[in-house]
């Protein structure tokens, strides 16, 4: 059975700093893309950051330049280190891991708080 598992979720005072980490297990993900969204209460969810299977990365506009997206192949694994947070950035965080338009993934969602 395929699992992402995420972590590195919680309470953080704006300005700070948060790591996220999302291991997936039940197959290999290193051919696959991977990748960070979120969902704001009563928003819809978007993308926060994507690392393709070969290190490409892509950010989202809100949050480029204060992010980081980095994966370990060989532990599975895919970080997003986020930085300078305000209380905008409140909101689910969701992992993703992407083969195609039939075979892709979903963790079970973060819940990250940004307090002023």
């Amino acid at each position: 059975q395929v699992q992402l598992a995420e972590s590195g979720g919680g309470l953080v005072q704006a300005g700070g700093s948060l790591r996220l980490s999302c291991t997936a297990s039940g197959r290999c993900f290193s051919t696959g893309a991977m990748g960070w969204y979120r969902q704001a209460p009563g928003k819809q969810r978007g993308l926060v950051a994507l690392i393709a299977s070969g290190g490409t990365t892509h950010y989202a506009d809100s949050l480029k330049g204060r992010c980081a997206i980095s994966r370990d192949n060989a532990k599975n694994t895919v970080y997003l280190q986020m930085n300078s947070l305000t209380p905008e950035d409140t909101a689910v965080y969701y992992c993703a891991a992407y083969f195609n338009e039939h075979d892709y993934y979903w963790g079970q969602g973060n819940q990250v708080s940004v307090s002023s």
